[in-house]
């Protein structure tokens, strides 16, 4: 028979519930198993169960019958038996000389069970194995099913034993804080943390743990907020000031103390601010728990206690850099400004490939791909992001030598988004398993896991680590072959050099760029299109690069090639009415209502089954509409990641298609949109200043391919004075 008293009152014989009757019954059961196996005298339950001077006149009559109901309940015999004949093996409820005791197994009471395996735990951490010591801990919170009796509490019981029980599970709380921060485990703990501090706001034990987690997830601003609000309540409530362990912490954190790191200082600082040795004890102010704070769930209702929290599986990506300083001295006066630098190319590196840093803590970077609009090649791109940022920033500067190592992994991690403006917050085991393979990883190297390795083995060449069957090392991107391998080929792949060149430049400056490829049918413009699409999808995956052909017959669609590259890009088959995706598409593009109505009303015609543009006649401000509303569209999926748009045959196109392309790289608006033409001589001839004199805009001429010699590159005009 197992007795619960860790929630509501529950008794179970062989798995199934025993019924208790009455409330009286139930406190008196309730308050012997907090005593079990010791004599509880008379007096002492009367007043439990009526209040001290408030019991009535028949209140022994009412305990010895709850008593008889107990016994009745403990074994089917117990009715006819005498008390001091109970046997001697099970559960029994005994007369003792002034009182009662509960006799019981104590592996059979959960609160008993409890209290070992926090002892266990404790135990465990003092001997330094904070791994042993978070799951014991957790076992003994996950007995708990709410607060202790909370039946009883909920009729009006108000026992010493239950607050004190209550105040205990909160310590035990945050001692499993304390091991999950040893194992750095800070993201994984970070939403109960939150939890603990809003029910418990004086305790500052567990408000400095807080500030440690938020610190290590790259949250400083975050964390000095709760330390001051701690100590607006202490002051204003207690007149007190905040301990000085926790003072110690607050500067620790405002001076980005490297004893913060995990694995470096332990969980907290192992001194205060004057040197002496921390307490061990980190919580002086105690208070009552609730039942909000009670114990830690398991990881995977996680979505269940916080409803804003969306479950996403994203790439990970950890970053860190080291300087070796050169010898001579002077690299202290230095340092920050490099390591601020560094850290800006870094994060511009990560968001060119599509990725999103979500902390950043000295030298240490955390990034997220797939947040957004989750898709199978976020992994390839955080993995190029990593080669590309290792080989950025392996480099020697005046001051010493850069090296930068990097892990890749993939896993879930909870989205919570916060109030407007706000950043979400990221949490999930997942993130501390990302930083605990970066410790691992040598200088200059990128490392994943076997996950990794098999989505991205495609685009992306590894060698598998000796000593760890499931680690991967990086060793580059798989080269790329162009589509011809005669001497035109070899010609064209100069010239394919050209647009890769101009693109990267776009993908690193966030500036559009216009390049025209002029030349007759016969001199290979469009087999150079496809060679730089192929190019272009061996760089990333994130490049979202959309093709479109002007159609040759007068009477077409004049709007064909745009149509095409919107219905490419919002998964639009031939035939089908997307207009319920197109709006799908501009709505999470664009915040704005009204500007989203008006864009998809404009874009409607492009994708629509019953109501596209019949031709020529078109109404000019129809098009030029149209025209402008597809421009601003891609000019904004361009801010989110890398866009090429391609355009075949283009002297064949309208006016208004002509101008709505040449204005792509007069955008106002930074974003990676690389626009390259393909046309023939002819467009010179109907826009003789087609290109000229604007910036970043290139024309590339290609000769017949019978007519070139091998290594040829055709003349290129750049046009672009600035660019």
């Amino acid at each position: 028979m197992q007795f619960c008293v860790l929630g509501p009152l529950e008794v179970v014989d062989q798995n199934r519930p025993v019924v208790l009757r009455g409330t009286k019954q139930r406190a008196t059961l309730g308050f012997l198993l907090l005593r079990a196996n010791r004599v509880v005298p008379v007096s002492q339950l009367l007043n439990a169960l009526w209040g001290v001077d408030e019991a009535p006149t028949t209140a022994r009559k009412i305990l010895q019958n709850a008593v008889y109901g107990i016994r009745g309940l403990l074994s089917p015999r117990a009715a006819s038996l005498q008390p001091d004949t109970f046997a001697q093996t099970g559960p029994a409820l005994l007369t003792q000389p002034a009182g009662y005791m509960m006799r019981v197994t104590p592996e059979h009471v959960d609160v008993h069970q409890f209290h070992r395996r926090v002892a266990q735990g404790r135990e465990q951490r003092a001997q330094g194995a904070p791994e042993q010591a978070a799951v014991l801990l957790r076992e003994a919170l996950g007995l708990w099913r709410g607060p202790a009796l909370a039946d009883l509490v909920e009729a009006g019981i108000d026992w010493p034993e239950l607050a004190a029980l209550e105040k205990t599970r909160l310590d035990v709380m945050e001692d499993y804080f304390d091991a999950q921060l040893a194992c750095a485990r800070h993201y994984e703990v970070l939403p109960e943390l939150e939890t603990m501090v809003q029910a418990e706001p004086l305790r500052e034990r567990s408000c400095g743990q807080l500030m440690l987690a938020l610190y290590r997830c790259g949250r400083q601003a975050d964390a000095l907020n709760a330390y001051t609000r701690l100590r607006a309540q202490l002051v204003e409530n207690l007149g007190l000031e905040p301990a000085r362990e926790l003072q110690a912490l607050q500067q620790a954190i405002l001076i980005q103390d490297i004893s913060l790191s995990p694995g470096v200082g332990g969980p907290l600082p192992d001194r205060t601010g004057d040197g002496s040795p921390r307490d061990a004890a980190y919580g002086i102010v105690r208070t009552e728990a609730t039942a909000a704070a009670a114990t830690p769930p398991p990881p995977d209702d996680a979505p269940a206690r916080f409803p804003d929290a969306a479950r996403r599986r994203v790439g990970i990506l950890s970053v860190s850099t080291r300087l070796t300083p050169a010898p001579g001295g002077g690299v202290r006066e230095n340092l920050d400004d490099l390591l601020d630098g560094t850290t800006l190319m870094v994060r511009e590196q990560i968001e060119r490939f599509g990725g999103k840093v979500t902390a950043s803590i000295g030298s240490v970077c955390l990034a997220l791909f797939g947040l957004e609009d989750p898709a199978e090649e976020d992994v390839s791109r955080a993995v190029l992001a990593a080669l590309s940022v290792r080989d950025i920033l392996d480099v020697a500067t005046d001051a010493g030598r850069l090296t930068t190592r990097a892990a890749v992994t993939v896993g879930d991690v909870l989205l919570r988004q916060g109030d407007p403006g706000d950043a979400p917050t990221v949490v999930g085991a997942a993130l501390d398993e990302s930083h605990a393979l970066l410790s691992e990883v040598p200088g200059g190297e990128v490392w994943v896991r076997d996950e990794v390795r098999r989505a991205t083995a495609s685009t992306i060449s590894y060698r598998k680590l000796e000593d760890a069957p499931h680690l991967w090392r990086v060793t580059g991107r798989r080269e790329f072959a162009a589509g011809r391998t005669d001497g035109a080929g070899a010609r064209q792949t100069c010239e394919l050099d050209v647009l890769s060149g101009l693109v990267r430049r776009t993908w690193l400056r966030s500036v559009p760029h216009l390049v025209t490829v002029l030349g007759e049918a016969e001199s290979g413009r469009s087999q150079l299109l496809e060679d730089f699409r192929r190019w272009t999808a061996h760089q990333s995956d994130a490049v979202l690069f959309l093709t479109g052909r002007t159609p040759s017959a007068p009477d077409d669609d004049p709007l064909q090639a745009q149509a095409e590259m919107l219905a490419a890009y919002c998964g639009i088959r031939p035939g089908e009415d997307g207009t319920s995706v197109l709006e799908h598409r501009v709505r999470s593009l664009f915040a704005s209502e009204r500007t989203a109505d008006r864009l998809v009303s404009r874009l409607a015609p492009l994708v629509s089954s019953t109501s596209r543009p019949a031709g020529p006649d078109s109404g000019d401000d129809r098009l030029a509409g149209t025209l402008h509303a597809w421009r601003t569209f891609f000019q904004e999926v361009a801010r989110r990641r890398p866009v090429v748009l391609a355009v075949d045959d283009l002297h064949r196109a309208c006016g208004h298609v002509l101008e709505a392309v040449e204005a792509c790289a007069g955008s106002p608006v930074p974003c990676q949109l690389f626009v390259v033409a393909a046309a023939g001589p002819e467009l010179l001839l109907r826009r003789p200043s087609w290109g000229g004199g604007k910036h970043h805009v290139t024309t590339v001429t290609l000769d017949l391919l019978e007519s070139v010699g091998t290594g040829h590159l055709g003349k290129v005009l750049d046009s672009s004075a600035g660019s």
